[in-house]
């Protein structure tokens, strides 16, 4: 299918494009790189017990996998993308303002919900404008999204510094400080008019191509990755309250976390020079098989005396049950999706994803509260189950890739 033309407008590349996205980016993951290990931190420093910091966390994902597309895909209809954009990064800002209020349940649940609704799209209108640019003018995708990778790095290490200074009641006010950066850079982002493309994760674009896409093979591989993705529930919600509760301080907090991270990223930078041979189905078993490993293992870290140390060496597999997902994921895409359809497959292992995730965050609340540590041992099963998509996924693959 032809993509409609430019207009004259749409021609012209803005000034310092890749400048200006690349601080959208670098803004933009900082209040993420905050809020995904310290705001469990910050429910628990506020009384709440692990069945309602569940609740507080997994209500959001399941509001999120509906809202998110809706919202993107009213942004690719808007006049300019960058003027949504920016009234949902002030949006967020505001509604985050929420956590300043006395922290009731009702309250904090009230505001992490409004706040998923305009705070998730951030990151896929952002890729959208980014993508805009490098099919119209040329530009360097990766150069621009690596300072949201370095940006989130940053703030999972300063986030542990600041909390050791302050506690974690400074976690709302550097969400909120974060957001209003992230307003001032979105206040520069390019204007581009309408995409050619549906942004990522648009439910037009979902609605219009999905049936074509629910063949044996993307159902059973994408349902495998959502599920493989859902295994780490338990660790997103609960290990930095596991590790403060052992007497790990703030600061090394952080630095586990930023590890994780740098592991990803290292798999990345290194995945063709490994894994360029091998074929799509393998890499996603060495995946699940990685993270089958992780949760057989952290909770055997510390009574094994293992300590600190052992807990940076299990959080090296980040870069095999997380990063080799998400590879394997848009390896899966590239071979057997066409690009017109791109979007929409984008979208629905959003969904799977979103909704899996949802509902193990939801079911790790009890499971700490009665087991603690050894709560990651129900993660397990979860990962096999993935694995076992997968192998269903091998068996039904299709004898040739799709045609572009």
């Amino acid at each position: 299918m032809p993509l409609p033309p430019l207009s004259p407008e749409q021609l012209v590349k803005p000034r310092h494009f890749e400048l200006r996205m690349s601080l959208i980016f670098a803004t933009l993951f900082v209040s993420q790189g905050t809020h995904l290990p310290y705001f469990p931190l910050w429910l628990q420093a506020k009384g709440f017990h692990a069945e309602q910091i569940a609740v507080i966390l997994a209500a959001p994902m399941f509001l999120r996998v509906v809202t998110t597309p809706l919202l993107t895909a009213l942004a690719d209809r808007a006049r300019d993308r960058a003027d949504v954009y920016i009234a949902l990064v002030a949006a967020s800002m505001i509604i985050s303002a929420g956590y300043f209020l006395p922290a009731s349940y009702a309250v904090v649940l009230a505001v992490s919900l409004a706040l998923t609704i305009v705070w998730t799209p951030h990151s896929p209108m952002a890729d959208s404008l980014a993508l805009s640019g490098v099919r119209r003018f040329g530009s360097n995708y990766t150069s621009m999204r690596k300072w949201g990778s370095i940006s989130y790095l940053c703030a999972n290490v300063a986030g542990g510094f600041i909390l050791t200074a302050a506690g974690a009641q400074a976690v709302p006010a550097i969400i909120f400080a974060a957001l209003g950066a992230a307003l001032v850079a979105a206040l520069l982002a390019p204007r581009l008019g309408r995409p050619r493309l549906a942004s990522p994760l648009s439910a037009a674009e979902i609605q219009h191509s999905a049936p074509s896409l629910f063949n044996a093979y993307f159902v059973y591989f994408t349902l495998g990755v959502g599920i493989l993705t859902a295994s780490h529930a338990f660790l997103y919600g609960f290990v930095s309250i596991y590790w403060k509760s052992i007497g790990i301080g703030d600061t090394v907090v952080g630095l586990l976390w930023a590890w994780g991270v740098v592991a990803e990223v290292c798999m990345f930078v290194f995945f063709n020079r490994m894994f360029a041979s091998v074929s799509v189905v393998r890499v996603m078993v060495i995946a699940g098989i990685g993270a089958v490993v992780r949760w057989i293992a952290f909770p055997m870290i510390w009574p094994l005396g293992l300590g600190v140390a052992g807990f940076f060496g299990v959080q090296t597999l980040h870069s095999v049950s997380v990063a080799m997902v998400l590879i394997g994921l848009q390896k899966m895409i590239g071979e057997t999706v066409s690009e017109e359809r791109t979007g929409a497959a984008q979208g629905i292992a959003y969904f799977f994803n979103g909704f899996f995730m949802a509902a193990v965050t939801l079911a790790s609340g009890p499971l700490y509260d009665r087991f603690g540590v050894d709560g990651f041992l129900a993660m397990i099963p979860i990962a096999i189950i993935g694995l076992v998509l997968i192998g269903l996924a091998a068996h039904s693959a299709p004898k040739r890739r799709i045609g572009r």
